[in-house]
């Protein structure tokens, strides 16, 4: 089973193993706070609710800029000041609580997630190769699942560590480990001008995935980020639980995303995220159905595995197609097409939620799902990757930097 992950080059590695304790700091604050704070910090909720907002926020707002910059200036620079900046932000909540500063922290945590996201994306392409970028972005998510997971179930160590102590620890940590990017190669940025801000090359793969990737975006809004809210709703379980349910969730889809490799050689990448998300669709029916939490819960497990099952083989269908010098472009693009329409449905299913209308937030997921597939489908059916087909389809025009001079050559 873990044959695929042999001779996945050095450098593709390293990028992976920089990603963990990112992974588990993000895991953390995504969990912790709100509580952190508002009841710890002692925060006015408005306050805290704008910083986590701002955050948000800035993530979505930079993501594309940030990986125009990174495909011209060079994107191991951006990772590392990336990284830099989550880190020192997360210092900056364990050490303040002037909200103006926390606000402002908000934005940075927020601005080096994006700019470490869309480089770490590009430069495990660069540095896999088509050999085995399929097998590093599946070893990428799941240590990104692990570290998440970890990073959520610390909530449960509150009382031995105190949370702002966490913050720091983390913070801390992500800076330290800033350095192995220094073993990765950077990918040569270009001198002279560019005449479109956005990717031209790439634009038919980015126009077709953009679309399934904001349908998936607002599905996954109307639930996802909710279900200790409707698990309570729907069989009145305490959070603690129903958080435990999901942290449970994050291992199990951790151990089965190793088989994406596997799975895309027998099926072909597009059919292989085609057949998973299906079935989970059809399966997520029965979460809001289920007479009982333990089988709602068990459900519910299933769905999230088979669901971001193909999320590597994705990631890697989409950094194959592009042209390999708008990579970083492309990532931003992408995530802002998934997380903009993510965050607008959020509040429509939070009033379901709270309306006791637990069945509709799955039906329209279900839907948009199904659009989204079904789009997936009928527009990469026919797109194989480097690895699959020696003719694939690839974006026609030669590369905008066989006309212009590279900084530095690349290295092997």
């Amino acid at each position: 089973m873990l044959d695929e992950y042999r001779g996945i080059p050095r450098q593709a590695q390293l990028l992976v193993f920089l990603s963990a304790v990112p992974s588990v700091a993000l895991g953390w604050l995504t969990t912790d706070i709100s509580y952190y704070l508002t009841t710890v910090q002692g925060v006015p909720t408005f306050w805290g609710g704008l910083t986590i907002s701002m955050f948000g926020l800035a993530v979505v707002a930079s993501s594309i800029p940030l990986g125009i910059l990174a495909d011209r200036v060079g994107r191991r620079k951006m990772l590392i000041l990336g990284n830099i900046a989550q880190g020192g932000s997360l210092l900056g909540f364990a050490l303040t609580t002037n909200v103006g500063l926390l606000v402002l922290f908000g934005i940075a945590e927020g601005v080096g997630e994006a700019a470490f996201a869309v480089s770490l994306s590009a430069l495990i392409a660069d540095r896999a190769g088509d050999a085995k970028r399929t097998s590093a972005f599946s070893l990428g998510f799941f240590v990104n699942w692990i570290g998440m997971a970890l990073g959520a179930a610390l909530t449960n160590f509150v009382v031995v560590v105190a949370d702002s102590e966490l913050f720091a620890l983390l913070g801390l940590a992500s800076v330290v480990v800033t350095p192995i990017a220094l073993g990765v190669t950077d990918t040569p940025h270009l001198t002279g001008p560019r005449r479109r801000i956005l990717p031209k090359e790439s634009g038919r793969v980015l126009k077709k995935y953009g679309v399934y990737a904001a349908c998936i975006g607002l599905g996954s809004g109307f639930f996802v980020t909710l279900m200790t809210q409707w698990f309570k709703g729907r069989y009145g379980v305490a959070n603690y639980t129903s958080g435990n349910v999901l942290v449970f969730s994050y291992f199990v889809t951790a151990g089965v995303i190793l088989l994406a490799p596997r799975l895309a050689q027998r099926l072909g990448t597009a059919k292989a995220i085609v057949a998973t998300q299906a079935l989970a669709t059809v399966i997520m029916l029965g979460v809001p159905s289920s007479p009982t939490f333990a089988i709602s819960g068990t459900i519910y497990v299933v769905r999230v595995f088979l669901m971001n099952l193909g999320n590597p083989l994705g990631q890697s269908l989409l950094m194959g197609l592009v042209s390999p010098d708008e990579r970083g472009a492309a990532s931003g693009l992408v995530a802002v097409a998934n997380r903009l329409p993510n965050a607008l449905t959020a509040l429509p299913g939070l009033i379901l939620i709270g309306a006791g209308q637990y069945y509709y937030p799955f039906y329209f997921a279900a839907v948009l799902y199904a659009i989204a597939i079904t789009w997936f489908w009928l527009a990469f059916r026919r797109e194989k990757l480097p690895e699959e087909d020696k003719n694939a389809r690839m974006p026609s025009r030669p590369s905008w930097k066989d006309s212009l001079t590279p900084v530095e050559s690349p290295q092997p």
